[in-house]
């Protein structure tokens, strides 16, 4: 019993199990190193209005930021918990979807151990975003269909649905990601299961799941097409060649893991064993020349790595099981050194000063995802400092005024950042809800102000002048880790020429 007990401990189930717990550990102890991050103010805002469906994002991550809020309120490793524990889920359903591979102990440690030395991953399961969600879902799909094939059981697809319907309320990509399989099922022996009635019984299931937001899109004309078309008409986010997408997957995904995921692509479409999975490789393909084509974000394809990690772990296993022993020690421990290096650029390890210096002796920039005025941090950083400090500055302004006045000032930003920072530090400078014209903030509305004060955030003041009888700079905010854009002077602005609630419907802004 002693040794059946010591050889389960061991095991490689038990093993990933321990490096899923580590990275769990990991990103609650690095929780509240630095601030609250951009996009997590704005959906701490959606969870305050929860509804079936949001400007730029489908609504679960607003309920689970409903949830978190109200389990831990404002402590930021509570906040993030639920991602945190996403990316430990991955890093657990990586090595089971190893071991369904073929893969045995080694196979499904190195898959695991994979996952949590990715730059990309680490930034991912920090934040409380749908992206920390995403690579679980797309790793669960991925999942039933290994165990789909392998037990030529068709009835793995109604699961494979259910995942797909909860992807769709997540982040709208896992469409891309089931176009992408299609085209796998299409062109491979497992086309078969196109016709099984369990496989549509699960696109059923997925379009159910999904309709409450797609009949809340069609109520309010498509925001989230009109958001995207605005954003291609500006030059906001990075556009890369085939050439320069291919590169930023090394980097992204830390290039010592390069030879293992490509190893993966090889195993899934010509290995001996790997070729049953083909689908997966060719999805892996198509999902590339999709997003090549559309102009997406180097990281949309972050999601599907897990299952060429675990295809190449199995195919690593299978390679080494009799010669090169040595390699199964000197490339894990490569892995893990990486990641060392690496994990200070994308993770709050050190602090910011020490951050900046660190990188800059490193010598390695990390890819751009989007045009922004960064400052001394990389943008995901950067997204993380100033906010409670333009709260202060915007609540000692309000309490300035006379208390008739302040009951009728509206604080007015014009970006869901500043707009979701007073929102979160609010509360605890005696401030109101701000108004918004941007994102869903604008489908909120302007409440019951009129315009005859307010306090304007993240503005020139140019236009401002034009509206207001009076406009005066009545503060200023900046932090020295901000984004350069986060830099901006306060207006306190009077005499709206106009009803407030009359100007909203042309003040909508969707980029």
């Amino acid at each position: 019993m002693s040794a059946r007990s010591t050889s389960r401990l061991l095991s490689g189930e038990a093993l990933v199990l321990c490096l899923a717990g580590a990275k769990l550990i990991f990103h609650l102890l690095t929780a509240g190193r630095y601030g609250i991050f951009r996009d997590e103010l704005y959906y701490l805002a959606c969870g305050q209005h929860l509804d079936w469906g949001y400007v730029d994002q489908p609504p679960l991550i607003a309920l689970v930021a409903w949830i978190a809020r109200h389990l831990f309120g404002d402590w930021l490793p509570g906040l993030r918990f639920f991602p945190a524990l996403a990316g430990a889920a991955t890093v657990w359903l990586t090595g089971k979807l190893a071991r369904e591979m073929g893969g045995g102990a080694f196979a499904q440690i190195l898959a695991a151990l994979a996952i949590i030395c990715v730059p990309i991953y680490l930034i991912m399961h920090h934040w409380l975003t749908m992206n920390a969600f995403e690579p679980l879902i797309w790793s669960g799909c991925a999942w039933c269909i290994v165990r789909a094939i392998n037990r030529s059981d068709p009835r793995y697809w109604i699961s494979f649905g259910v995942l797909t319907g909860l992807g769709m309320e997540t982040k709208y990509g896992i469409a891309f990601f089931v176009i992408a399989v299609v085209i796998g099922l299409i062109l491979t022996a497992e086309r078969r299961f196109l016709l099984t009635k369990q496989f549509w019984t699960g696109a059923l299931i997925a379009f159910l799941i999904f309709l409450p937001n797609l009949i809340w899109l069609i109520r309010h004309d498509f925001p989230f097409l009109e958001l995207m078309h605005n954003i291609r008409q500006t030059d906001r986010d990075v556009v890369r060649g085939p050439i320069a997408f291919l590169l930023d997957q090394v980097q992204i995904m830390n290039p010592i893991l390069f030879p293992l995921w490509l190893g993966g692509v090889i195993w899934l479409l010509v290995g001996r064993d790997g070729r049953q999975f083909q689908v997966l490789g060719i999805a892996y393909i198509a999902l590339l020349a999709i997003f090549i084509v559309l102009r997406g974000k180097n990281y949309y394809v972050a999601s599907i790595y897990p299952v060429l990690f675990a295809a190449g772990a199995v195919g690593f296993e299978r390679i080494t099981a009799a010669r090169w022993t040595w390699v199964r020690t000197a490339y894990p421990t490569l892995v893990l050194a990486s990641a060392m290096v690496l994990a200070p650029t994308v993770a709050p390890i050190l602090s910011p000063e020490s951050a900046i210096t660190y990188q800059k002796k490193l010598g390695i920039e990390p890819p751009k995802a989007e045009n922004q005025p960064t400052g001394p941090l990389p943008q995901y950083y950067a997204d993380e400092f100033g906010w409670e400090e333009m709260a202060r500055e915007t609540a000692r302004i309000f309490h300035s005024l006379p208390t008739d006045e302040q009951k009728r000032t509206a604080i007015f930003s014009n970006s869901y950042g500043s707009a979701g920072a007073i929102d979160f530090f609010g509360p605890r400078y005696g401030l109101p809800n701000v108004i918004c014209k941007h994102q869903s903030y604008w489908l909120w509305g302007p409440r019951d102000y009129d315009g005859s004060t307010m306090i304007v955030l993240h503005s020139d003041g140019r236009g401002d002048r034009e509206h207001f009888r009076s406009v005066e700079v009545a503060g200023h905010t900046e932090h020295p880790y901000s984004r350069r854009d986060e830099h901006f002077d306060i207006f306190l602005c009077r005499g709206l020429k106009g009803d407030l609630r009359k100007a909203w419907a042309g003040m909508k802004q969707y980029d």
